[in-house]
């Protein structure tokens, strides 16, 4: 299925979410690295906000969905920073000339693999810059993203990339949190290993709350430390400003009739609230 985002570009400033110390950040610095995959790694560029001062500070990677980077990670990755968090928003898509249109078949899609070897990539690089805490790095994913920033985590995720010859650099992300995130039906039997939050819109029609709610509670009864948060009345793209209440009609979705459509739009009170609990979660594990 195409669990993703096309996430859509809405200049303006960040100031949805908690209120909290505002900090200088540093502007957003192009970076490249490589990724993890064995034998064949791929040079991926981010951009990396930092706030001011020597560090060592938490940081969290940002995944993005199936539209590739949008304005609206940045702004996630300032309002981290102004949080003291370093923010990297990798581009999975630029270096690899993938168009990025959620279409239902696209024939530039990248290997599953390739974005779990980007994230883990983007967590070595931090982790040998001095003015990150190596140990307290999370993962925040979109839509695809999210699926992505829950594998990460989950320890048969982890185990099958050992098997394929991936060196997980150690001691692995700290922290996960998918945003309206894909791939919870495949996840339903497996198990984080390492906290997990999942935020999404109880009326999302792209990527269904109910799958959500089912992984989470299979994880939790097997003993994760896992949490979901539904936001009553909100669809897929509820954090992304300015975003108007529609149906794309050319998105991939296997839960529509036909396998295409799906319903977005902006909604604060649910924004805010994915804020506050993305601050309070990482505060509680990447902080501490």
């Amino acid at each position: 299925m195409r669990n993703a985002v096309a996430l859509v570009v809405i200049a303006g400033a960040l100031a949805v979410g908690c209120a909290g110390p505002t900090r200088v950040t540093y502007s957003p610095t192009r970076v490249t690295y490589s990724n993890v995959t064995p034998d064949k790694p791929e040079i991926i560029s981010a951009t990396v906000t930092r706030p001011s001062g020597a560090g060592p500070f938490p940081a969290a990677v940002l995944l993005h969905g199936c539209g590739g980077v949008s304005a609206q990670l940045e702004r996630w990755a300032r309002w981290l920073a102004d949080r003291g968090y370093v923010g990297m928003v990798i581009d999975s898509f630029g270096p690899r000339q993938v168009k990025g249109d959620c279409a239902p078949e696209a024939p530039d899609d990248i290997p599953i693999t390739a974005r779990l070897d980007d994230a883990f990539g983007a967590l070595r690089w931090l982790q040998a810059q001095p003015w990150v805490r190596g140990d307290r790095v999370g993962a925040v994913g979109f839509s695809q993203g999210g699926a992505f920033a829950m594998a990460v985590i989950n320890g048969p995720s982890l185990e099958r990339a050992a098997r394929r010859g991936v060196k997980i650099p150690q001691p692995g992300f700290a922290a996960g949190v998918g945003v309206y995130p894909g791939g919870c039906p495949s996840l339903i039997p497996q198990l984080a290993i390492k906290p997990l939050l999942v935020l999404i819109g109880a009326a999302d029609d792209w990527t269904l709350p109910k799958f959500c709610e089912q992984m989470v509670e299979s994880m939790k009864s097997r003993g994760a430390d896992a949490r979901i948060v539904l936001f009553p009345g909100a669809y897929h793209y509820f954090d992304v400003e300015g975003q108007k209440l529609e149906v794309l009609d050319y998105v991939g979705n296997d839960n529509k009739p036909g396998g295409r459509g799906a319903t977005v739009g902006y909604q604060p009170e649910a924004a805010a609230g994915a804020y506050r609990e993305v601050e309070l979660f990482f505060g509680q594990h990447l902080k501490r």
